[in-house]
């Protein structure tokens, strides 16, 4: 198990707003980059709840209905509604294991392959918006402290 250091005491009850938390903040950032990405993607009829799961397929070369929704952070019954629309559309396709009949992979189609296109484009030009007035060591910096943040936060939930 990973060790944890002991928590920080940045943040104090009396006093504490909600909007000056590292947490709103990242919130709003991830708002923002969604909605610039959404309207652009728009065009090509895809929202993020559609072109993430698609992007995951792509590079994981297939994935499960609850890998997709852990990686997602949703629950299994919404990827599933989810995963029914994108099927409707013909942009993945379930597939049952060989192996194992009540495991079911999620792959992308070729004209899920073709949908995607030009997210990440779209997500490089975002992300590149969004970080303008940063120099390469402040982009790197953030990077090495929001991963930071990530792998505390895995090692606390897997703590209990």
């Amino acid at each position: 198990m990973p060790r944890i250091a002991p928590p920080a005491d940045f943040y104090r009850p009396a006093g504490y707003c909600a909007e000056e938390s590292v947490g709103y903040l990242m919130k709003r950032v991830m708002m923002s980059i969604v909605y610039q990405a959404d309207k652009r993607l728009a065009e090509h009829g895809l929202t993020s709840a559609q072109w993430g799961p698609l992007i995951r397929m792509r590079t994981s070369g297939g994935s499960t209905v609850a890998e997709l929704a852990r990686w997602l952070q949703v629950d299994a019954g919404a990827m599933t509604r989810l995963l029914d629309r994108l099927e409707k559309k013909g942009l993945c396709k379930r597939v049952r294991s060989t192996v194992d009949r009540r495991v079911v992979r999620v792959e992308i189609t070729p004209d899920g392959e073709a949908a995607i296109t030009e997210v990440p484009t779209v997500l490089a030009e975002v992300m590149n918006a969004h970080l303008a007035g940063f120099s390469k060591t402040e982009w790197q910096a953030l990077q090495t402290y929001l991963q930071r943040m990530v792998q505390t936060g895995d090692a606390l939930r897997e703590a209990g």
